[in-house]
């Protein structure tokens, strides 16, 4: 394969997953569960752009123009970044012959993504400690990264194919 391919191939296996887990998401939101705020996703990302990586409280952060826009391009990064970084330690031979355990267990790793920098940077403190409901928005972290474990799987098998 050249380097072209390669990395769409890694674009699709990693948008494919994450978009495994926004339809996860929508399933919850549809059921009145609380998910993540795309917009307040997106005013993260552009304050890290302004210097500013740590905030007291997102939702009182100043919004930035076109903050759900670039929520949901981060997001999609994050999900290919995610992608690579598992073919990157499970090789190419996993994206031509997929199993699940690699994927699932890398979708439970990712947790620590949400957990350890992104809440703390978003104020929600590590793990969501600042939050009224810790355990429950772990919890719900581990569920939706297991889902995208499942994803990546999916979408390596999907796309298989056209690595043989």
């Amino acid at each position: 394969m050249t380097l072209l391919q390669d990395i769409g191939q890694l674009v699709l296996i990693g948008a494919g997953a994450t978009a495994v887990m926004d339809t996860w998401l929508l399933v919850l939101r549809r059921a009145g569960v609380p998910t993540l705020n795309f917009a307040h996703l997106g005013r993260w990302a552009g304050h890290l752009f302004r210097g500013r990586f740590v905030h007291a409280a997102i939702a009182r952060t100043p919004p930035i123009a076109g903050e759900l826009a670039w929520g949901w391009l981060a997001h999609y990064a994050i999900g290919i970044s995610f992608a690579a970084a598992l073919v990157a330690v499970e090789g190419w031979a996993w994206a031509q012959d997929p199993t699940l355990a690699p994927a699932v267990t890398f979708g439970l790793l990712t947790t620590l993504a949400p957990l350890a920098v992104l809440q703390p940077a978003m104020g929600a403190g590590f793990a969501s400690s600042r939050t009224p409901t810790p355990v429950r928005n772990c919890l719900r972290s581990l569920a939706n990264h297991t889902v995208f474990g499942l994803g990546l799987y999916l979408s390596a098998t999907i796309t298989a194919p056209s690595l043989r």
